[in-house]
């Protein structure tokens, strides 16, 4: 073995503490990196394959009644390669053993099994005979939610008829990875299901023989998705159309695809953080060790080694650390990829949602570690370049003193001895104490990003089912009432409170930008659902004028005052005028909302509903949900209370978890950062710490010297991780601003106070660690050396 492989190893088993704490982060790096990016690869791979090998669509579109006839003239269109007509609807559903009433939606599929677009993935059972038309397949999260299985049977009202349907097979399909409702952001798979019935049953339960009402397609190569959008929504348009739209606004799909953004920006700015960290801490390593190592560099060099031979002796230190930290990072990324993995195979239904172990994610795991490494020698070796021989054996000079703003100002005299050492050996070596204050402070905004998660979804989910939302129970109708309808609902047994809505989709246009959504008409005296501003404060609903979500508003670049043209999708399709009187800020879905007398005149109509909010009494909501079950005029019903407690069961098994993981992580990082920092600090002033013994001063004297000045910079450290964290929240928002959902910028408590006790027991343990270490410090020996 060569002299300096054996100076690299006594090295090594020497700052083996500090060598671990590196490694600890390189790992921590590498690990994040590679588990989030196989995720990321993993869903994205199973998303291509599975809209490959099925036919996802292109274009959708969902109109009243239109004759099988028009397919053909959908299917001339320029740039239209496949044309599928159906029949779509949304029922209730009386499950066995839910209480509740459930919604589904029945899709039609051919009598017999063949290739189609938005094709079935059956998972289990057979497929549906065209002698039993009573025989449906249930999606599969569904029939696992509810506990049913292949000859169970459930009970349906199709078109105000009560049938009873027979599960013949669970399947999945990519119109639904993300299963969820209308008007729902999360799922509630116990209380939403979809259904596909055979295609001749469906349309003569509904009076749709020989008529569809849903059409998808897909494009050509060369096709222009716009052009044959704007030409569909023409021929649609006498058949009461609702527009057009691509892939990109399918609601399943829209979901999937932001997921694959967030954990695409994990996945680049976690791992950079902690390489960061590392290329820092390896700097610090390395620069001490040449400071220390500094007669022995210059005899090494005196000897005939150059400058390249001892440079990279110190590379191959820092490989060592990056190489330690490599291995162990690439196994528990691949074991936590895999359990990023199972949570997702919760949230999106796939056939098969394997692991993709992608040797480019390796390589490049690989790479930028040792990119890290590299970074964190260069400053070692440059100062080996620099130094010759002969005064490189030579002690290094004493740094000059004088006097400083500290003892200008004469704040000396207020200090004790301990304290006024502690302040001169900080201010002669500042940027030393920079770089450790910003080491400790990105891992304790680390930690507070992973925090940040949690509270937003709480306080999004507080500010939307207590401010905004407050009825217990929504009832959707299948088609427009009378107002005289909501005073037979005010006569169910158990309701307290119902208020009406009607609800309308349009077309808001401004200038180039359109958008398609529904305009919610409610009574200004509405208790049970509020509009906010950005204080959470009511919003008085404006007698003329609509009011815009703030979202809405800004995809729309329309603020209040502005006008905006609004194009009804539905009865006369009236085009108006129309003013913005105000905008919400609301962080669920985006909308508008109007008076409901205000609408009913807009519309040319007899104050319609389309649905009630309703406060209920407990105690009488099993009778409630029973005669909802088998009223023929609703189309669905959404329970409060089951969806929050969806929407928890989801944030207490995915967000937890995931913020958890990035928690210990942080842990690490925290205290690899703290450890070196005193660690270093012990070597390089035991010769000083030493002499102070030897002149008298107590062992407490001395710890409290060393351990003094790194608390006052983790002190100094814990604002300026905070307001790190609160940048790097602040910079995640904006990912987070989508259409159906937005994250605020809120914190609670706890946010603060985990980080900061993190880091000041991460503190204490390594002080306690370097104190024990002080404490059997041979005197001598230290003073015999020049540290």
């Amino acid at each position: 073995m060569s002299p300096l492989n054996k100076i690299l190893l006594r090295d090594l088993w020497h700052l083996r503490g500090q060598v671990i704490a590196a490694a600890l982060v390189v790992a921590c790096g590498v690990m994040a990196q590679v588990s989030m990016r196989s995720a990321y690869l993993s869903l994205q791979g199973a998303q291509i394959s599975y809209y490959n090998d099925y036919r996802f669509a292109d274009v959708f579109a969902h109109l009243k009644r239109a004759p099988e006839s028009l397919a053909e003239e959908i299917r001339a269109l320029p740039g239209v390669a496949q044309v599928r007509t159906r029949v779509v609807a949304d029922v209730t559903l009386d499950v066995p053993g839910l209480l509740e009433p459930a919604a589904g939606r029945l899709v039609a599929i051919p009598e017999r099994q063949m290739p189609v677009i938005n094709d079935l993935y059956l998972r289990r059972g057979r497929y549906i005979e065209v002698a039993h038309p009573d025989e449906v397949l249930v999606s599969e999260v569904f029939a696992e939610a509810n506990r049913l299985d292949v000859g169970d049977k459930l009970g349906a009202i199709l078109n105000g008829r009560w049938r009873e349907l027979t599960v013949v097979g669970i399947a999945l399909s990519p119109e639904y990875i993300y299963e969820v409702g209308q008007g729902m952001i999360f799922p509630d798979n116990k209380r939403f299901g979809v259904l596909w019935m055979g295609h001749e049953a469906l349309a003569s339960a509904f009076n749709m023989q020989g008529a569809f009402n849903d059409v998808s397609l897909t494009l050509s190569r060369s096709a222009e998705q716009a052009e044959v959008i704007a030409r569909l929504d023409q021929l649609l348009l006498r058949y009461g159309g609702l527009s057009a739209y691509g892939r990109a606004d399918q609601l399943s799909n829209r979901f999937l695809t932001d997921e694959l953004g967030e954990i695409e920006i994990s996945a680049t700015y976690i791992p950079a953080i902690f390489l960061g960290v590392a290329v820092f801490l390896i700097y610090i390593v390395l620069s001490r060790l040449v400071v220390m190592q500094r007669t022995q560099i210059g005899l090494l060099k005196a000897f005939g080694y150059s400058n390249l031979s001892v440079g990279l002796h110190y590379l191959k230190f820092s490989l060592v650390i990056v190489l330690a930290g490599l291995l162990p990072g690439l196994l528990f990324g691949l074991y936590l990829g895999e359990q990023i993995n199972n949570l997702y195979r919760d949230y999106f239904h796939f056939p098969a949602l394997p692991l993709l172990i992608s040797t480019e994610v390796i390589a490049w795991a690989a790479l930028l570690s040792l990119l890290a490494a590299c970074a964190g020698a260069i400053a070692a070796m440059r100062r080996v370049s620099a130094l010759a021989p002969a005064e490189a054996m030579r002690p290094e000079a004493p740094a000059n003193f004088h006097a400083g703003l500290m003892e200008k100002s004469g704040v000396v005299r207020w200090l004790s001895a301990s304290m006024r050492m502690i302040l001169r050996n900080l201010s002669r070596k500042p940027w030393k104490a920079l770089l450790s204050v910003l080491g400790i402070g990105l891992a304790v905004g680390l930690m507070m990003v992973a925090r940040f998660m949690l509270d937003a979804v709480d306080h999004m989910m507080l500010v939307q089912f207590d401010l905004v939302q407050r009825d217990d129970v929504t009832v959707l109708m299948h088609e427009p009432r009378s107002a005289g309808a909501i005073y037979a609902i005010r006569q169910l047994p158990g309701v307290l409170r119902a208020e009406p809505f009607r609800a309308v989709p349009v077309r808001l246009k401004h200038e180039h930008r359109s958008k398609q959504v529904e305009v919610i008409g409610l009574s200004p005296d509405s208790e049970l659902r509020q509009i906010i501003d950005v204080n959470l404060s009511a919003i008085a609903l404006p007698p003329e004028g609509l009011l815009l979500t703030k979202k809405l508003g800004q995809m729309l670049g329309v603020s209040a005052g502005d006008k905006l043209t609004l194009e009804v999708l539905d009865g006369e399709r009236q085009v108006r005028e129309m003013t913005v009187a105000g905008l919400s800020d609301e962080f669920i879905g985006i909308g508008a909302y109007m008076d409901a007398v205000a609408l009913a005149r807009l519309l040319r109509e007899d104050n319609l509903i389309s649905g009630a909010w309703l406060r209920i009494d407990p105690a009488l909501s099993e009778t409630l949900y029973a005669m909802l079950k088998h009223m023929p005029v609703v189309s669905g019903v959404v329970i409060r209370s089951a969806m929050i407690k969806s929407v928890q069961e989801i944030v207490d098994s995915a967000f937890n978890i995931v913020s958890s993981i990035e928690m210990l992580l942080a842990t690490i990082l925290i205290g690899g950062v703290v450890y070196n920092s005193v660690r270093i600090a012990l070597s390089e002033r035991g010769n000083e710490l030493a002499s102070l013994r030897v002149l008298g001063f107590t062992q407490r004297e001395v710890v409290v010297l060393l351990l003094g000045e790194q608390a006052l910079l983790t002190l100094c450290a814990l604002p300026v991780g905070l307001l790190i964290g609160y940048g790097m929240c602040a910079a995640l928002v904006p990912a987070f601003d989508r259409e159906l959902f937005r994250l605020p910028l809120v914190f609670s408590t706890q946010t603060f106070i985990y980080p900061v006790l993190t880091t000041l027991i991460a503190a204490l343990l390594s002080a306690l660690l370097v104190a024990r270490r002080l404490k059997n410090l041979d005197l001598i020996a230290v003073l015999k050396t020049r540290e």
